[in-house]
């Protein structure tokens, strides 16, 4: 009866056993990957920071739409780095920090199997001397009453033990279904507040760079090339440039101009000294 009892006992001690071990196991990993998420993102904040700055930077060399637009962006993109910065340090204090919590948990639990396996052990050494007694005094009945009274003693021990050891891995089991969901209910809320804030901002960010406005940032560009003056002075240096037969063609061409101009003066001055003499003679005729 008390071996059948005491396995009974070994049996449940160690299920107990393998659950805390299981919690021990799993939530010390979750614990770290959580711990390197949150890292990991912080550390893209960190370069969502430095990005932020080179585009203030680039943009303050650009064209006036350009460098509004890209300004726009830069603020838009740095407010999601505040929203990411506190969804660190909730994921920080709702998640891993409960998690962590568990490792004083579980050294707590251990303690208790330990306390449940020395009397599980206690009892396992009484009952062995009590068989070890009867084989060799099966007589000598004070011996064997005493070693029962001190097997009933271990035996009433190592049952209040197990039983407080059940109650507590009871609670215990609880207490970690409750701490799960409420660790993995509060990553999947800061997770989707976050989403919920960069598709806002992203949003925002995108309508700022459809608004630059292209044509005009290109005729900025084009005047910042041509300046006011750039037309006058552009003839000046076509005229300076002409080749020498061009030179020789408009010279050519100012020449048979003026040799024109001669000619016209001089059919001119003849048709006027002809038109005297005709003037003369119809005089003389009228006198005579």
């Amino acid at each position: 009866m008390w071996r059948r009892s005491l396995e009974n006992r070994d049996v449940q001690t160690r299920q107990l056993q393998d659950a805390v071990t299981n919690v021990e196991k799993h939530f010390g990993e979750l614990c770290q990957i959580f711990a390197a998420y949150v890292r990991k993102t912080a550390r893209l904040r960190d370069k969502a920071d430095l990005l932020v700055n080179e585009i203030n930077m680039y943009a303050s060399t650009e064209t006036p739409n350009l460098k509004q637009g890209l300004k726009n962006f830069a603020d838009e993109f740095a407010k999601l780095q505040d929203y990411r910065q506190a969804e660190v340090e909730r994921l920080e204090a709702k998640v891993v920090e409960p998690l962590k919590a568990y490792g004083a948990i579980v050294k707590m639990k251990r303690d208790d199997l330990k306390a449940a396996l020395t009397a599980r052990n206690r009892e396992a050494k009484q009952l062995t001397q009590l068989e070890r007694t009867r084989q060799r005094n099966p007589s000598d009945r004070h011996v064997i009453s005493q070693a029962e009274t001190e097997l009933q003693r271990a035996t009433m021990d190592a049952t209040r033990t197990t039983r407080h050891l059940e109650e507590t891995i009871d609670n215990f089991e609880k207490q970690k279904i409750k701490d799960i969901k409420t660790v993995f209910s509060e990553f999947i809320t800061i997770e989707m507040l976050f989403h919920g804030k960069a598709l806002e901002v992203f949003t925002a960010a995108y309508q700022n760079i459809q608004k630059i406005d292209e044509e005009e940032d290109l005729e900025v560009f084009r005047n910042s090339l041509y300046p006011p003056d750039y037309s006058s002075r552009l003839d000046i240096v076509r005229a300076n440039s002409k080749s020498p037969l061009q030179r020789s063609l408009s010279a050519a061409k100012c020449e048979s101009g003026i040799g024109q101009v001669s000619t016209c003066r001089l059919r001119k001055d003849h048709q006027a000294e002809d038109d005297d003499e005709e003037d003369e003679d119809l005089d003389v005729t009228e006198e005579n």
